[in-house]
């Protein structure tokens, strides 16, 4: 363990109630932000997109089940991979069960992947996940959402064309909404370090002392296994 400063109970409490006018102050902010995000402008989806579903072929709109928000989260499985990309998968770990709690604030979550559908089911059970996963195999929403790259491709503009990266899956998260008369709604996207809110693991280690102690690794992510390969 590395040498760290330990002091009194009346220092702790001292420092610890200095950095919580910090945490105020950031938590106000998030709030701010998010205000802002909820005032960004919508775009219609025009483009009819298909999707393979234990019920079937889906549309997008479809995919909301009645309800009047979609979330959909672009999890990696390229369509001849044989099992998932291990960071998606430890961001989907954080998923499972929170649909239901999401359903009773008008919301529906969806994992969308490339991969077929069969492929998708049998991953599932493996990791144990119980919310909705479909396949985009066959339609261009990947694409138009800029989480994968058309076949023969060198690369594609990623994060709203901020980043470039090389051909294959990209993580990301999009919100839809739907319109009185049916009509779906594209309301944001997030990718690269904007899916990092959404690991509730990775926040539970910023709460501890060594933090998510990433430095001295090859790249940061490089510990994340499968949940049953470690």
């Amino acid at each position: 363990m590395t040498a760290h400063p330990v002091v009194s109970h009346a220092e702790w409490l001292a420092a610890s109630r200095d950095f919580l006018t910090k945490e105020k102050e950031f938590t106000r902010l998030r709030d701010e932000l998010s205000r802002q995000r909820r005032e960004l402008p919508w775009e219609r989806v025009e483009k009819d997109y298909s999707f393979e579903t234990p019920d079937g072929r889906e549309t997008l709109a479809d995919l909301f089940g009645g309800r009047g928000q979609l979330l959909v989260y672009h999890l990696m499985f390229g369509p001849d991979w044989v099992e998932a990309c291990k960071s998606c998968s430890f961001w989907a770990d954080n998923f499972n069960g929170i649909d239901v709690h999401l359903a009773h604030r008008d919301t529906t979550l969806v994992a969308v992947s490339r991969a077929p559908l069969a492929r998708l089911d049998a991953y599932a059970r493996r990791m144990g996940w119980s919310f909705r996963w479909v396949s985009s195999g066959e339609s261009d929403f990947n694409f138009d959402f800029a989480v994968s790259s058309r076949p023969g491709e060198s690369g594609m503009d990623y994060n709203f064309a901020t980043m470039k990266v090389g051909p294959g899956e990209m993580p990301g998260f999009s919100a839809f909404r739907r319109g009185d008369d049916g009509s779906v709604f594209h309301t944001y996207s997030t990718y690269a370090r904007g899916v990092d809110m959404l690991n509730g693991a990775y926040h539970l280690l910023d709460l501890t002392s060594k933090g998510r102690d990433e430095a001295a690794l090859p790249f940061t992510m490089d510990w994340v296994r499968r949940r049953d390969q470690y």
